[in-house]
């Protein structure tokens, strides 16, 4: 009778846990989507104008139109924009299931890990770039680099959790332990906090002369 007491509650809580986590993912996707179409729109408007005034142009430093003519901003022969229309919804579908109770094969889940960790390199790229060769600022990008840093963390959290990323039993039990104490949540707070600190030491006063 205990036993089966302490599994519903257990139960209950891992429930409860999958929809923080899975609706962290949904918000955090739902963002960087809104931000790509933005994106997508500004790029067409850049195309036919490139001297068109973009609605993120706020100065020299936060001005979408300086990141969005370098060559970094359509590495792929189109919009960078345009992977996260392809991406984002499939991410938002997969958040919306896992809060719905669906279940993901191990071999999806850790493959999507994957796919997402390529996707935040990426982005952190763009970051760079953005920060320290352009020098220019994209509100919109960064949104997209700090919603790629929430679902990426909270898509790591739940694999280490349900062991789905093909790691050792020793490996995943420091890691889950490593969950269970928070530590992954104060990692993410840290790399947020770093990018803040990182723009605020760039630019420091000129960022909104």
């Amino acid at each position: 009778m205990f036993q089966r007491m302490i599994d519903v509650l257990t139960g209950h809580a891992r429930q409860r846990s999958d929809v923080w986590i899975f609706g962290t993912m949904a918000i955090s996707a739902i963002a960087s989507l809104v931000a790509a179409l933005v994106l997508s729109v500004e790029a067409f408007h850049l195309a036919k104008n490139p001297d068109a005034a973009l609605s993120c142009s706020v100065n020299a430093i936060i001005n979408c139109a300086s990141v969005m003519k370098h060559p970094s901003a359509d590495l792929f022969g189109f919009p960078n924009s345009f992977l996260g229309l392809i991406a984002e919804p499939i991410v938002i579908t997969v958040a919306i299931a896992g809060i719905a109770g669906v279940r993901f094969p191990r071999l999806f889940m850790a493959a999507a890990q994957v796919g997402y960790g390529l996707g935040l390199i990426f982005a952190y790229y763009l970051f760079f770039v953005s920060a320290f060769v352009i020098e220019a600022l994209c509100p919109w990008c960064l949104l997209v680099t700090v919603s790629t840093t929430l679902v990426f963390m909270s898509l790591l959290h739940y694999n280490i959790r349900e062991d789905n990323l093909y790691l050792s039993k020793n490996v995943n039990r420091y890691l889950q332990d490593w969950n269970k104490k928070g530590y992954d949540r104060f990692a993410t707070a840290i790399i947020l906090a770093a990018m803040v600190f990182l723009v605020l030491f760039k630019y420091q006063g000129s960022l909104f002369g």
